[in-house]
């Protein structure tokens, strides 16, 4: 038999000692704080697929009539989950280059009285856009349904008051702006989430999909005793990236990604040939810039020239049907850095330049420099 021998620069990853409920409760508390919720939290063992699922598959009951707010990909899951639930859903989309409207869910709110839940994503990094959820939260808590929000790729990237917008179940992954793991995540449910679960005959039970099975044997239990063995390195690593990002300030992690987002956005304005593809600033999200490729371009071939230049960078097409057009850029987690939107934009100019295109690399540097830095000097 062949030995084993260990890297002495890895990280020690095998033998720790186990992580007990008192442990794991306090990295619930963290998220609860970075999430800025009272609510109890759920830190369930999969990626944030999974507690997403288990909010609607555990709070829409067979024969009610949900909204489903469109903005990207996930939105168009969400309503797949809502229909095979049993609920008649109403659909709002938005156009992938900006946010919705909080008055089209007003009058959505209004032309169906009946609808009792609304889910909506919070930033989608898929298609670079963002949705104003404090005025959206209050026309659905005006209305007196429950309100789900996605907020994946937007915790640690902007603001997030759960509490105070009146969202009753929220979910949160580590992957993306934390720059933590992915195989772990944490859904805050409300009060009155908690009652709608509860009364409803189909929510999951002895499942993986059950909010109500955490609720009793952790919550319940005054989470005194695990009811499974956690997944240990993933909560660790939550951990230390929720703590990574209260020893920055949260506000600067903020400020970091807004100004990576109007870094890109700045410097692609006068490079020359892709333009944002989310129209207006104030939709734009602060994880992910999306563009759209030049008419005579291919995005993918495009990225693939990008990358050819310098593999380093974030640069990747769009997914599916977007992906001959749009450009993503992520600058979310460690590539919020202003090194990094340089090197990307960097990228993009040699890629573009090796397809025959003109582009200002020199005056797209110097405008994505001085985006970045009045964010930061404005913080």
């Amino acid at each position: 038999m062949t030995a084993v021998t260990a890297n002495s620069d890895a990280p020690v990853l095998l033998d720790l000692p186990p992580l007990d409920a008192a442990h794991f409760a306090r990295i619930e508390d963290k998220v609860a704080a970075l999430m800025r919720t009272r609510s109890d939290v759920v830190a369930m063992q999969g990626e944030a697929l999974l507690p997403l699922e288990a909010c609607i598959r555990s709070a829409v009951r067979p024969g009610s009539t949900a909204l489903n707010i469109i903005t990207g990909p996930y939105g168009e899951t969400f309503g797949g989950w809502l229909r095979s639930c049993g609920a008649e859903v109403v659909t709002i989309s938005a156009p992938f280059t900006g946010a919705v409207e909080p008055q089209q869910v007003a009058e959505a709110l209004r032309a169906r009285p009946e609808i009792d839940f609304v889910s909506l994503v919070h930033a989608e990094a898929a298609t670079g856009n963002t949705n104003p959820v404090a005025e959206i939260g209050a026309v659905v808590r005006e209305h007196g349904a429950l309100l789900m929000l996605d907020a994946v790729a937007s915790v640690g990237a902007e603001p997030m008051l759960t509490d105070e917008w009146g969202v009753d179940l929220c979910v949160i992954g580590g992957q993306k702006a934390l720059a933590g793991p992915a195989g772990v995540s944490v859904a805050s449910v409300s009060a009155r989430a908690w009652e709608r679960i509860a009364a409803n005959e189909q929510a999951p039970r002895r499942s993986y999909l059950s909010l109500l099975d955490w609720k009793e044997r952790w919550i319940d239990g005054g989470r005194a005793a695990l009811p499974h063995a956690p997944a240990q390195l993933e909560m660790l690593a939550l951990e230390q990236a929720v703590d990574r990002i209260e020893a920055e300030g949260l506000d600067a992690a903020i400020a970091r990604h807004r100004a990576a987002a109007a870094a890109i956005r700045a410097g692609v304005q006068v490079l020359g040939g892709p333009v944002p593809y989310v129209i207006r600033d104030e939709d734009a999200a602060p994880a992910a810039t999306t563009l759209r490729a030049p008419a005579s371009l291919d995005a993918r071939e495009v990225v693939s020239a990008a990358l050819s230049a310098d593999g380093s960078v974030p640069v990747q097409t769009g997914g599916g049907a977007l992906a001959k057009e749009m450009i993503r850029v992520n600058h979310y987690g460690r590539a919020a850095d202003r090194g990094v939107v340089l090197a990307s934009l960097a990228a993009l100019a040699a890629g573009l330049r090796a397809l025959g295109a003109a582009v200002d690399e020199e005056a797209a540097a110097g405008a994505a420099g001085r985006a970045w830095d009045e964010v930061i000097a404005a913080h």
